[in-house]
C-alpha cells in the first residue's frame, strides 16, 4: 500500500462514524487508536470490548467497510490485550494524540462480562 500513515490516520478518522454504525447498534464504539506501516489499529468499546465475536466485527465488518471505503489490501488490528494483537510503541497517532504527555493514565476499558461484573456486584 502507497499510504502515509498520517494520511491513511486523517482517511480513517473521517470514515470511522460511516464504519461504527453497525457496532454502534450492538452498544459498542470504535476507537481510532493510530497506523503503523498501513496497518490500522482500533480498540473495540462498550459491550463490543469483551464480546467473543470482536474478532468476527473487526474483520468482517471494520475491515471490510475500510476496504470498500478506501483500500482492498488495508488490515485492521483491534487490540484487546491478547499478545498478536499488541499496539506498537511507534504507531501515528495523530497530530492531537502526539501532543499528550506519556504520564497519563489511559481510561480502564471494560469488556461485557466485567460490566455485569461491576452491575452484580462480583
Amino acid at each position: 500500500m502507497q499510504f502515509l500513515d498520517e494520511d491513511l490516520y486523517e482517511a480513517i478518522k473521517n470514515y470511522i462514524p460511516k464504519v461504527s454504525e453497525y457496532v454502534n447498534s450492538h452498544g459498542g464504539g470504535i476507537t481510532l487508536l493510530g497506523v503503523k506501516n498501513g496497518v490500522v489499529y482500533i480498540t473495540l468499546t462498550g459491550a463490543c470490548g469483551g464480546c467473543s465475536m470482536s474478532l468476527m466485527t473487526t474483520k468482517m465488518v471494520v475491515q471490510r467497510k475500510l476496504r470498500e471505503l478506501l483500500h482492498p489490501a488495508l488490515e485492521v488490528v483491534n487490540v484487546d490485550g491478547t499478545p498478536e494483537n499488541e499496539l506498537p510503541q511507534d504507531l501515528y497517532k495523530g497530530p492531537q494524540q502526539e501532543e499528550k504527555k506519556e504520564e497519563e493514565t489511559p481510561e480502564e476499558k471494560h469488556g461485557m462480562i466485567e460490566n455485569i461484573k461491576h452491575i452484580v456486584g462480583l
